[in-house]
């Protein structure tokens, strides 16, 4: 979500810079009866809070309004296709601004990405997959639908649409919990207080621009012009494709293909064995008739190297690897969990978007290995050579880590989920000095 409830002191006294004419503050009862105009399905109520965000967007942050008027039409349509395939109301197509300015790349504090701000977590139960190359949350086209089937479930479990939407915003679990807290209240505005601030917020803005977009003119908003894509058509590759190298080898712009295609990450397709279906300047199609074989094959060279080694060693990389689910159990932290799956503690809390290291029992950690085939035991892991693996065990069961380039005692005690006390008690250690190769015993 864009903007909080903290702003709302500001609200009525921030004037924009230029000298453009704005209307002010419309009657109550005049603004009231516009929201009755054009309310469908879902419910348009007239209140302050409401009131606030209507002069936030036509009064303190014109720009911001102007901006999405641009875009609206880059993806109104998609929305308003899908919105019709699963029987939705036509204005939750207004939600996108809301939640992400109309910007397919946009991405939030708490990584919430795309058009639609998915969390990993949900993006994957609709579908929605990532690697360091392509990320779908970022597809206009594929979160799109995903967002339609979660509004669509949201709707069904909750049967109301302003609760939908809170739910969109915090959950359906803080939406529940909410109902209980309100003495089983079912409406928005009954469990309001009940709701996390932000949500309070949430659906006030959605009715807010919704009332906005509808009335431009009344706010002298004037239309400047639409953000276009360029004419565009599809290509099917199975190979790695270097967008840098094809937009040369085409006469086309590598802006143009970032733009096309928002969901590909670092300017290239990968080789995974699968088909890819990339969007491709229209013009591109002239020199790919002439000459197809050539520049595809080109594009499949060019930078695959750098690449491939930067994609396998980025933190968090899920490229090549296959996702497993592991239940944490009473005494697991994240140090063991990581070594009993040959994976790093960094990588653990990038695929979970964990900002620490504290899990709980029963919760369910998302762990990516290279390949079914290179999946270990533990014992496995722990025998495995120094050189790969920095931790050894005897034949006594005693562990010990070997202290690589760059080690400090709070990255080994991160890696290994010991405290530095508890790696200096059981090394006879005076002070937190330690040099590459010394042995270290991490546990008896």
């Amino acid at each position: 979500m864009l903007y909080k409830e903290d702003t709302l002191d500001y609200v009525y006294y921030a004037m924009p810079s230029d000298l453009e004419f704005i209307p002010g503050n419309d009657d109550p009862e005049l603004i009231a009866d516009r929201l009755q105009c054009i309310s469908g399905r879902i419910p348009l109520v007239y209140n302050d809070r409401i009131q606030a965000f209507i002069n936030y967007f036509t009064v303190k942050d014109r720009e911001y309004t102007k901006m999405v008027m641009r875009r609206k039409n880059l993806y109104f349509p998609l929305f308003e296709k899908y919105l019709a395939k699963y029987n939705l109301p036509d204005e939750l197509k207004y939600l996108s601004i809301i939640e992400s300015g109309l910007n397919p790349r946009a991405m939030s504090r708490v990584r919430a990405v795309g058009l639609w701000q998915f969390m990993p977590a949900t993006g994957r139960y609709y579908g929605l997959n990532y690697d360091w190359y392509v990320d779908d949350k970022m597809d206009p086209e594929k979160s799109t639908d995903a967002a339609c089937r979660y509004l669509r479930d949201l709707h069904r479990m909750f049967n109301d649409w302003e609760m939908a939407l809170a739910a969109y915003n915090t959950g359906p679990g803080n939406v529940k919990r909410a109902i209980r807290k309100s003495g089983y209240k079912r409406t928005f505005w009954e469990i309001y207080q009940n709701l996390p601030r932000e949500t309070r917020s949430y659906v006030p803005q959605f009715v807010a621009i919704i009332y906005t977009m509808n009335y431009l003119d009344q706010h002298n908003f004037i239309d400047e012009g639409q953000e276009m894509l360029v004419t565009y058509d599809t290509l099917h590759v199975n190979k790695f494709l270097h967008f840098e190298t094809f937009a040369k080898l085409t006469g086309t712009c590598v802006e143009d293909l970032q733009k096309l295609n928002p969901a590909i990450q670092h300017n290239a397709v990968p080789e995974t064995g699968k088909k890819y279906i990339i969007n491709v300047p229209e013009a591109a199609k002239f020199h790919l008739k002439m000459n197809r074989a050539a520049i595809l094959d080109s594009a499949s060279k060019v930078g695959r190297v750098q690449l491939e080694l930067l994609a396998k060693n980025s933190p968090g990389n899920t490229y090549g690897r296959e996702r497993t689910v592991y239940k944490v159990r009473s005494g697991d932290v994240l140090g063991s969990i990581a070594m009993r799956h040959g994976v790093k503690v960094t990588d653990l809390r990038k695929w979970n978007n964990l900002r620490g290291n504290t899990i709980r029992v029963g919760q369910r950690i998302n762990i990516y290995t290279k390949s079914s085939g290179s999946r270990t035991s533990p014992t496995t892991v722990l025998a495995s050579n120094t050189k790969s693996n920095p931790i050894t065990v005897d034949a006594t069961g005693s562990k010990t880590y070997t202290v690589q380039n760059g080690d400090t005692l709070w990255d080994i005690s991160q890696k290994n989920g010991l405290s530095i006390d508890k790696i200096k008690s059981l090394n006879n250690l005076n002070n937190n000095k330690i040099q590459p190769g010394q042995k270290l015993i991490i546990g008896i």
